[in-house]
């Protein structure tokens, strides 16, 4: 039924958004007209120091509103003030920070390319064979939405993933069947052990946040004993950290 469909991808969203958004207060808030260059403040004239960047702005901000409200804002800012709002952010920020906050100003669909094109740098997959389970998930759902789901066949999308994945890569879409446990594994994986795979952990978070991250938190649970959230403080620190965890939300 098409009510409980649209009440359980309500119940999967951490990320959604201002029920009063409007983009001009946010733009403004994310920046204020300085002397010595940009000065992101909480509130105009109230916080930061002038020539420093104030990182819980941004994340109370971007992490809080969808992002359909982003691109808004995104709009707004360089409507109020003549300046990219994404590059921006490249200029003011560094890091793993950066790299999450500005992953979350790209349209979904652009998202999606530039991770695309990023893993096709150097032919299919990596030369060690590793398969990515969360790229392999999510081509297995674009290739059913693309020719079985819907009437016609989207000929560039079986392209696009048949072509530029390798045989054991596409074996794996083939076997893949629970949505929610293999993020959740995926998301694991990415914290587990020494080191992070920053960019698995960040590219989850971002494209479930407003489709079934809370459901694949349950099943997070539910397979490793522990929150999401739990170890992601565990596992990162700063600015990044604060920023995840907003868009990660409360636990289940």
């Amino acid at each position: 039924m098409a009510w409980w469909k649209a009440w359980v991808e309500q119940e999967g969203v951490t990320v959604k958004g201002s029920s009063h958004f409007n983009p001009d207060p946010d733009a403004e808030t994310l920046y204020k007209p300085h002397q010595a260059g940009p000065l992101w403040a909480l509130e105009r004239g109230c916080w930061g120091q002038p020539g420093r960047t104030n990182e819980q702005a941004i994340t109370d901000v971007l992490t809080r509103r969808s992002n359909m409200q982003r691109q808004q804002i995104a709009k707004s800012f360089k409507a109020q003030f003549g300046k990219d709002l994404t590059e921006t952010l490249k200029s003011e920020l560094s890091g793993k920070f950066e790299r999450l906050i500005v992953a979350l100003m790209y349209p979904p669909y652009r998202y999606e390319a530039k991770e695309l094109h990023d893993a096709m740098k150097g032919s299919r997959d990596d030369v060690s064979g590793f398969v990515d389970p969360g790229l392999a998930l999510q081509d297995a759902q674009d290739l059913y939405a693309a020719g079985e789901k819907i009437r016609g066949t989207d000929e560039m999308k079986f392209i696009t993933i048949l072509c530029t994945r390798s045989a054991t890569h596409l074996l794996r879409v083939k076997c893949t069947r629970n949505l929610h446990s293999y993020f959740a594994e995926r998301l694991y994986y990415a914290m587990k052990g020494a080191g992070t795979r920053d960019g698995t952990l960040i590219r989850n978070i971002v494209s479930r946040s407003e489709i079934d991250l809370n459901l694949i938190k349950c099943q997070f649970k539910k397979m490793y004993g522990q929150t999401l959230s739990s170890m992601i403080v565990g596992d990162t620190s700063g600015d990044y950290k604060n920023a995840l965890l907003s868009l990660v939300g409360s636990d289940p």
